[in-house]
């Protein structure tokens, strides 16, 4: 299948989800995941309705956002973020979701342009204690969401979340589940929050059936990851 088939498979099982899980297809974002992958590639699932797209290689993603800079995209950083990169990554992107420490928050702040409006944030959450994963613990959430509410350049978001691989449905909704009590308990607290960022290719019908709103699908639209990027 080419890129239009594909996308098209991926919103009918969206609509699919959405409709067995009592959603509204709506409230459910696509945001493709177009790391490592050519602007030919990019450029064809843009033809077909796709503006939302996630990079994790800085020099890569900027030599993409100059390319499409003069077409309605919007781009959302997904990657490990390193203090020596956050200046390019507050002038260049609109959507930060892998922001995991204070430092970083505080710097992407101050490192906004304010002519290009709030840069859109989603804190990173650990909440599985996996040591070789990013992320924000719970204990460490709570200070974080606190200070991303206050930042005047900054509007938080919502929660971004990777959860520990598992392979049979039960096991995941198990965890995602865990995840959506956690969103919606800083909800509460954080009315502003409207993302829940959770679920890829693999695991995108638990997602949406434990209140994801924004899936992050990379490999079921472009097929498998290459390795060109810096």
């Amino acid at each position: 299948m080419n890129i239009a088939d594909q996308i098209q498979v991926v919103r009918l099982n969206m609509a699919k989800y959405c409709a067995q899980y009592n959603r509204e297809e709506e409230q459910v974002r696509l945001l493709a995941v177009s790391k490592t992958h050519p602007v030919e590639m990019i450029q064809q699932a843009y033809d077909n309705g796709i503006t939302e797209f996630g990079e994790s290689y800085l020099q890569e993603a900027l030599k993409k956002i100059e390319y499409f800079k003069k077409q309605r995209v919007v781009w959302h950083f997904i990657g490990p973020l390193q203090s020596n990169k956050s200046r390019q990554i507050a002038e260049n992107f609109d959507w930060v979701q892998s922001v995991d420490r204070e430092k970083i928050l505080v710097r992407l702040n101050e490192q906004r342009p304010m002519t290009l409006g709030r840069l859109q944030i989603c804190i990173q959450a650990n909440l599985f204690d996996e040591p070789q994963k990013k992320g924000a613990t719970l204990p460490q959430l709570s200070s974080l969401l606190e200070i991303a509410s206050e930042l005047p350049h900054i509007k938080l978001r919502g929660l971004m979340v990777i959860p520990p691989k598992q392979t049979s449905y039960q096991a995941q909704k198990d965890q995602f589940s865990e995840v959506e009590a956690i969103y919606n308990q800083f909800k509460q607290e954080y009315a502003q929050m409207d993302t829940l960022s959770m679920g890829m290719s693999s695991d995108m019908q638990t997602a949406i059936a434990c209140g994801s709103n924004m899936v992050r699908v990379g490999t079921d639209i472009f097929g498998v990851r290459g390795t060109n990027h810096q």
